[in-house]
């Protein structure tokens, strides 16, 4: 379901990626491991078309994504992926479930429709009863289950992740590892996430390797 080829990403007189190739088939959970500075984060956001490659292609449910206008592909992310950050990178002013809500509304669905979506989802990541909590009155726990459902509010195909447990105590990584295996079961999303945490990798259905701009293992 998703294909990339030969990316090549540098920034400025630092090349990053250097012809990197990988192909994820439906319903998988890969991981994507190396060292700091190895290129991870650059792969990933290229992968979920926030930023463009200088060479080569990536092609999600047959696609080809970087063909397409600037608003076509924004309306196509939005649909398409789901994203989850280490940070969580929620609105501190609004509540858990506006937070949820959020990626729907850019998406122009109505708000009864995502309301009752919002709450499926916060029921079935153990938080229905902090909806009406904003993000200061959670656990980081807590927040990162928001931060999950907002990437889920829209169906994606597709959730990407970068370092999403990086913020969190073991208990609270380890549970969140085992809910994107849950996830997957109930949903049969993918999921691509950048980690450092070897449990996690270990856990994955493969790990994608990257080094000094390459993949080395797939």
């Amino acid at each position: 379901m998703l294909l990339a080829r030969g990316i090549k990403k540098s920034y400025g007189s630092l090349q990053v990626l250097k012809g990197v190739g990988v192909e994820i088939s439906k319903s998988e959970i890969v991981a994507i491991v190396g060292a700091s500075g190895a290129g991870k984060s650059t792969l990933l956001h290229i992968l979920g078309t926030l930023d463009n490659p200088d060479e080569g292609d990536v092609v999600i449910n047959s696609e080809d994504v970087f063909t397409k206008k600037t608003d076509e592909l924004a309306q196509f992310r939005n649909r398409n992926i789901g994203f989850v950050f280490q940070f969580h990178n929620l609105l501190p002013e609004f509540s858990a479930l506006e937070n949820v809500m959020i990626p729907g509304f850019i998406g122009g669905k109505s708000e009864t429709q995502l309301k009752e979506r919002a709450l499926e989802l916060m029921m079935l990541l153990g938080i229905k009863d902090r909806a009406s909590h904003k993000p200061s009155e959670m656990s980081g726990g807590e927040q990162q289950r928001v931060a999950v459902a907002r990437a889920l509010i829209n169906s994606p195909a597709l959730v990407l992740a970068d370092e999403p447990s990086g913020n969190l105590d073991s208990k609270n990584a380890v549970d969140l590892h085992n809910l994107f295996f849950t996830l997957r079961k109930e949903l049969g999303q993918t999921f691509v996430i950048v980690t450092h945490n070897t449990d996690f990798a270990a856990m994955a259905d493969r790990k994608i390797e990257l080094k000094d701009g390459y993949v080395v293992t797939s």
